[in-house]
């Protein structure tokens, strides 16, 4: 014992500390995580009274429903991002903000409606490649727009019964409590919106003092694309694809007035040629769009439904386009076609690859693919198997061949099978049919067996640094729980506020406190879990309507906005946003504070005392 505390408490506090300076370090979070959960595995055995975890308890994280539902959401979004499905639904109601402001409210709130009903976490892993492909083409910093991706999801949790599985478990929570006879039989059991009445007006306040203060709360860390990124400036040829959805539209409706890195130089239709195009120009079938860029934006352009590579040899390739990427390739001096143009020296034939574009020293080169007659030096970007880059490692035609990340062409033709598939997954779940972790394996699956993604980019799509972060985390969360001190805070905190006279508003704000402060270091359903017990004996002590103290709980244990660790939504944009611990603490505490006061300000009054 020591201090009246046996020493695993005390050391359960430490790993928490070293964690919290780790993540303030700014070390990688899978690594400082898993660190720490080594250290706890290390003294483990040494526990006389198993009041740290063992091995198997440790590590029970990475089997949590939670991070396996995170795991194969990853695999429903490679569906939806390789059809373009994601895109095709969300274009209409984000549209192409040009303000940080604009892009914020067209987003945030759609993402607020949608997890009122669904899982807050599928949201934020549907709409991230949604985010970052918003960045790219509005030139807007990610760090503005992802961890109020998270919040939003948050704020829509907290509006209903299935919003959260915090919500479920406190309505279990509950039912037991009657059984139990620390209840009354007659207590009324959690409707489905009997938390709407706090959650809304809360979640309303919230995305109103996250978009107003965001300018100065979090970072402008990641600057936007530009075309002085990057030296090698190529020169691209599309065509708006007969019969396609682009045929009517403007340059500005069909996105290609502000594309970040590129820009339509020329427009040629049949004998003519439109320079320096207007956004009111309509497109019209057959047109021929010329482009300058960088590669990034490029890879964008290709995956633009509606537009096709003006070079045919594109669909004269042998390999199926679900196997094929992008590559660079800067052509040698001993490549045999040099000084012949890409046509005459049969490149296709002679590379199984379709050359898309080509780059020479940022000069714009006006001749068609085909008419390009290559030098020296001259960088292509091709359109071939994934095995190219292998077979031209050790041939001298190629300087340098280099695969472009996340340059598979999109299978658009399959775009309504993946919205059906993701429909079929909201629906089911809804219904009560299926928990979300079967909902989602089925759903992944199913986008696997109908080929909107492969299973190599569905392996590829998994974040595994978040998923690391995310099961190490619950280990951490395991040793606060078994050592007491999570169990001593709660306790502390609502003792404090008894012994001093506070009536019950004080002791439903150090309520509220205690259980924000354990989702902030433990798990949120944990966090519940623990401070459940207090908040009826505190209630019963008092000799009030313990309601207002279970809503507060439900709020306290899914509004973690302080830290990273707090929710598993904050950890999953930490790495896309480029955000360090202090951005969450800048915007998460006086977030947190704000909900605090919402929510021990309105409960007491639609749940009398």
């Amino acid at each position: 014992m020591l201090f009246g505390h046996p020493w695993e408490l005390w050391f359960s506090l430490a790993v928490v500390g070293v964690l919290v300076y780790g993540l303030a370090r700014n070390f990688a979070a899978d690594m400082i995580t898993m660190g720490c959960l080594a250290l706890i595995l290390a003294v483990s055995p040494f526990s006389a009274g198993k009041l740290l975890p063992s091995v198997d308890q440790a590590v029970a994280g990475f089997g949590n429903s939670a991070l396996l539902t995170v795991a194969v959401l990853f695999v429903v979004v490679a569906g939806l991002v390789q059809t373009g499905a994601m895109a095709m639904v969300t274009k209409p109601i984000i549209g192409q903000p040009q303000t940080v402001v604009a892009a914020q409210t067209r987003l945030l709130f759609p993402v607020m409606g949608l997890s009122a009903f669904l899982n807050n976490t599928p949201c934020v892993a549907m709409f991230m490649p949604v985010v970052d492909d918003l960045c790219k083409k509005s030139k807007i910093s990610p760090s503005k727009l992802f961890l109020p991706l998270s919040y939003a999801s948050v704020f829509g949790g907290c509006c209903s019964q299935i919003g959260t599985s915090t919500n479920i478990v406190i309505a279990g929570l509950i039912v037991k409590a009657i059984d139990d006879g620390r209840l009354p039989k007659a207590f009324p059991q959690l409707e489905m919106f009997d938390i709407t009445w706090i959650g809304l007006p809360a979640a309303v306040i919230g995305l109103v003092f996250v978009i107003a203060t965001s300018k100065w709360l979090l970072p402008d860390r990641k600057p936007a694309i530009s075309l002085s990124d990057d030296p090698r400036q190529y020169t691209v040829e599309m065509i708006v694809q007969p019969g396609g959805p682009m045929i009517g539209q403007t340059i500005e409706q069909a996105g290609l007035r502000h594309l970040s890195g590129l820009f339509l130089a020329e427009i040629e239709r049949g004998e003519n040629i439109l320079p320096a195009v207007g956004p009111t120009e309509r497109l019209q079938e057959n047109d021929r769009l010329i482009f300058v860029g960088i590669v990034e934006s490029v890879v964008d352009l290709q995956k633009i439904r509606g537009l096709q590579p003006a070079t045919n040899q594109v669909f004269k390739l042998n390999d199926p386009r679900t196997q094929r990427c992008l590559l660079e390739a800067v052509v040698s001096d001993r490549c045999p076609i040099v000084g012949k143009t890409i046509r005459d020296g049969q490149f296709r034939s002679r590379y199984d690859a379709a050359v898309l574009a080509v780059a020479r020293s940022g000069e714009r080169i006006n001749a068609k693919i085909g008419d390009i007659v290559l030098r020296s030096g001259d960088t292509l970007l091709l359109e071939a198997h994934q095995s190219f880059e292998t077979r031209m490692r050790n041939r001298s035609d190629f300087f340098l061949v280099s695969s472009v990340q996340n340059s598979a062409p999109l299978r658009h033709e399959k775009a309504w099978i993946a919205v059906l598939i993701l429909l079929v997954m909201v629906l089911v779940n809804l219904a009560k049919w299926f928990d979300i972790l079967t909902a989602a394996t089925l759903a992944g699956g199913l986008m696997i067996l109908t080929k909107c993604c492969t299973a190599r980019e569905a392996r590829e799509s998994m974040e595994m640094g978040v998923l690391i972060s995310i099961g190490a985390s619950f280990g951490i969360g395991r040793a606060l729980e078994m050592s007491g001190a999570a169990q001593l805070l709660a306790d502390n905190l609502t003792g404090a506020a008894q012994a001093f006279g506070g009536g019950p508003w004080a002791v439903l704000a150090a309520v509220y406190l205690a259980t924000m402060i354990l989702t902030e270091l433990i798990t949120n359903n944990a966090a519940a879990v623990l401070v459940f017990p207090i908040a009826l004996a505190a209630a019963d002590k008092l000799r009030v309507n313990p309601m207002p103290f279970i809503i507060s709980i439900m709020v306290a244990a899914s509004a973690g906005y302080a830290t990273p660790t707090g929710y598993q939504c904050n950890l999953m944009v930490m790495g896309p946003g480029g955000y360090r611990f202090s951005d969450y603490l800048r915007i998460g505490i006086p977030l947190d504070l704000l909900y605090m006061l919402v929510t021990v300000a309105l409960a007491p009054l639609v749940w009398r005392f």
